[in-house]
């Protein structure tokens, strides 16, 4: 890699890392921290890095201790592994302090987890993103091993989506303000069927660039990535399973599909494709507590990690995106702690260290619908011993006492803002 153009690159990053507009997140730093950020394509990992480079500076850190490189820059294609060293060198040859590196979609190169080690192990601060889940593997992890903070980056929260638009609910009794009612109203619809993609909020046409957004995920992050060969069978798939995100996916099901539209590929493949949806950090699972280990690994709900990419593929999309969004939001907080239930009886979701149970329906106002999610929560409360229980709505807000179960009935912009906890 010609050592010219990368310190060229380095002295770019710095004016423009130090002067790019924040979309500014509430991220407490370890001063002696390093980190690897991971999220799914423009969920914020590189403003994260943007923030944390003017904190610094703010702090008295010259703009030339910065060493800020993106590895999808064009002039950096050709970058290979042996290139780190190089890029190091050719820091020094500009500037005799040590640098702190920023080193954006670091997944792209090949070994770079044993670069930033050996960075770590020097006493050099470092911070990284990645959008591939893959960064974690077990073997990266023991290189890294207890060097890095690792943290999950997700587009907004409702909470955020709502601060970055001046939206402000920091008093106890907003609520009672009608404007700030009707503002937040209006935003939480907006962030229902768009999703929180923090660069989405400069734009008008908000679906054409998550069409655009997507693209890139499928063609760059999945197709190219792991040379699928026939993408046609992958988009449908993808497809298949956004129409049933509501439901528990088989890999079977999938496969006898895609066989009954002339696509003929074999469970293993269709099993190698939910690996890359994960790992592409598109699309998470959540697995049925009371299934068997191995129906368990065959048989999971998939839930889109963001609710404007899965309204690209609904048509009268309300239900799935309101069962999409409360997935979103409890797998941010309980990750592999989070489960559905279904023997029996079905409950859409389950935390068991809180013994919560969780039921999504858009509205109770149908007799025969509050009679089915009520029924279906108290049996599996009363057989799982679950002590908080929630039916999460559109709209609807009370509180039941039912057989001595007390069920909290919330509006979406009450569960997502947990001013129900």
């Amino acid at each position: 890699m010609d050592t010219e153009v990368l310190k060229r690159i380095i002295k770019e990053n710095q004016n423009f890392a130090k002067n790019v507009k924040l979309m500014y997140r509430e991220f407490h730093f370890e001063t002696y921290g390093n980190y690897v950020f991971i999220g799914i394509r423009r969920a914020g990992k590189s403003y994260l890095m943007f923030q944390r480079i003017q904190e610094l500076i703010k702090s008295g850190t010259r703009k030339e201790e910065i060493l800020y490189i993106n590895f999808e820059d064009d002039r950096l294609i050709n970058f290979k592994t042996e290139d780190f060293e190089n890029l190091k060198n050719a820091y020094h040859q500009l500037y005799d302090s040590k640098p702190i590196f920023f080193l954006d979609e670091i997944q792209i190169v090949e070994g770079w987890e044993k670069f930033v080690r050996r960075l770590a192990d020097q006493k050099y601060t470092v911070y990284v993103t990645g959008s591939n889940a893959k960064m974690l593997s077990s073997e990266i992890m023991t290189t890294l091993g207890g060097r890095f903070l690792i943290k999950d980056v997700y587009p907004f929260s409702l909470k955020e989506y709502l601060d970055y638009n001046k939206v402000k609910i920091n008093t106890q009794d907003w609520i009672y303000d009608t404007k700030i009612v009707t503002d937040v109203a209006r935003k939480t619809d907006e962030y229902f069927y768009y999703g929180g993609f923090p660069e989405l909020n400069i734009y008008d046409d908000k679906r054409q660039w998550l069409s655009s957004l997507y693209q890139k995920i499928f063609f760059g992050d999945l197709i190219s990535r792991y040379a699928v060969k026939n993408p046609n069978v992958l988009r449908i798939m993808i497809g298949k399973v956004a129409e049933s995100v509501m439901q528990p996916v088989s890999c079977n099901r999938i496969t006898n599909i895609l066989a009954s539209i002339g696509h003929k590929i074999s469970i293993n493949t269709v099993i190698q494709y939910f690996t890359y949806l994960k790992e592409t950090l598109l699309m998470f699972s959540v697995n049925n507590y009371a299934a068997p280990f191995s129906e368990r690994e065959s048989v999971k709900k998939y839930y889109f990690i963001d609710n404007g990419i899965l309204n690209l593929f609904l048509f009268n999309p309300d239900t799935a995106l309101l069962e999409n969004i409360v997935a979103v939001h409890l797998y941010k907080k309980f990750g592999d702690g989070l489960y559905y239930y279904n023997r029996n009886v079905e409950t859409d979701f389950y935390v068991p260290q809180q013994k919560m149970l969780v039921q999504v329906s858009y509205s109770l106002s149908n007799p025969n619908t509050f009679e089915r999610e009520v029924n279906s929560l108290i049996k599996t409360a009363d057989f799982l011993s679950g002590n908080q229980l929630l039916i999460v709505t559109k709209s609807e807000d009370r509180t039941l006492n039912i057989d001595g179960h007390e069920i909290k009935i919330l509006p979406l912009w009450k569960f997502l803002l947990e001013e129900w906890v």
